[in-house]
């Protein structure tokens, strides 16, 4: 049980959802910040208005999936709004305080490291990714389907990257029937794609192995889809980028050449927000338990 413990939830999709409602029946004390549109009451929660955040005696400050923007804009779907963490708000919590956020961006990593606060990314779990890549997938195929005029089983493919979401949507593909090759850079993972029955290739050969293909999911959340890797490609090819934003793809040459480029890190709030809530909520409940029973037994020793 989460008894006693402070924590503020900050902004969000329908993915929070299911994290208020999990914390809520561990018994925190939750405060919400940009819910003003939600009409749905939590136990133990209490909605603060976003022209008067504070964050003055929180254990833990829970932020959106996508952290913050670079000028530290938190979205906030259920909010009218606009909400920004700022530097007063981080120094405001006691040093105890952790933040946990989806992923890391740069404006969070420097105002964390500014006020020496925790911040801890909870798509780094291999757990999470892992688990969060199967709605992934799933959205991954939507959108293949929406976007193309053929069928999937047949098509060449070519998947960049082979982390814990290029392994799964990789593996999902060729088992649905598409001709896949698999770029990484890993040795190791060349051997694998090579096991797994897949084509691999090393991702300084993307130029070639793109020639020929007719979807390209990216993976990788740095520029390897870049002006002269897109001109090697069929402009027929389909590009899924699944990296966070700003993604991995030069979107601007694709569209000036006339293919169909979509950025969309975020695909298991859309399609599976309630799924993706859940495996979100899972984690941060193990998390915030740990850091509670530490609290509690540092408190604990601290009397003696």
């Amino acid at each position: 049980m989460l008894t006693g413990l402070n924590v503020a939830v900050i902004g969000g999709d329908a993915r929070q959802l299911e994290v208020i409602r999990r914390l809520s029946e561990h018994d925190a004390n939750l405060f919400l910040i940009g819910f003003d549109q939600l009409e749905h009451g939590y136990t133990g929660s209490v909605k603060i208005n976003s022209h008067n955040i504070s964050l003055e005696g929180m254990d833990a400050v829970i932020l959106p999936v996508s952290g913050t923007g670079s000028e530290g804009q938190v979205e906030a779907v259920f909010s009218a709004e606009e909400i920004v963490l700022t530097r007063e708000m981080v120094a405001s919590t006691p040093e105890h305080c952790i933040f946990y956020s989806g992923i890391r961006t740069k404006y969070l990593e420097e105002l964390m490291e500014k006020e020496k606060r925790k911040l801890v990314p909870i798509l780094d779990r291999d757990d999470v990714a892992i688990y969060n890549s199967i709605p992934t997938v799933e959205g991954t195929i939507m959108l293949v389907i929406q976007h193309t005029d053929f069928t999937i089983h047949g098509s060449n493919i070519a998947v960049i990257g082979f982390g814990r979401t290029g392994m799964s949507v990789a593996r999902t593909f060729a088992a649905l029937g598409a001709n896949v090759k698999v770029g990484a850079r890993k040795q190791k993972d060349l051997a694998r794609i090579t096991e797994m029955g897949m084509k691999p290739f090393h991702l300084s050969e993307l130029k070639d192995e793109l020639s020929s293909i007719d979807i390209c999911i990216n993976t990788v959340p740095a520029l390897v889809l870049s002006s002269d890797v897109l001109a090697a490609m069929p402009v027929h090819a389909l590009i899924i980028d699944l990296a966070s934003k700003p993604g991995g793809t030069d979107f601007h040459y694709a569209e000036k050449r006339g293919m169909k480029a979509i950025l969309a890190p975020g695909l298991p709030g859309i399609v599976a927000p309630k799924t993706a809530g859940q495996i979100l909520a899972n984690a941060l409940t193990i998390l915030l338990t740990e850091q509670h029973q530490l609290e509690r037994s540092m408190d604990n020793g601290s009397e003696r």
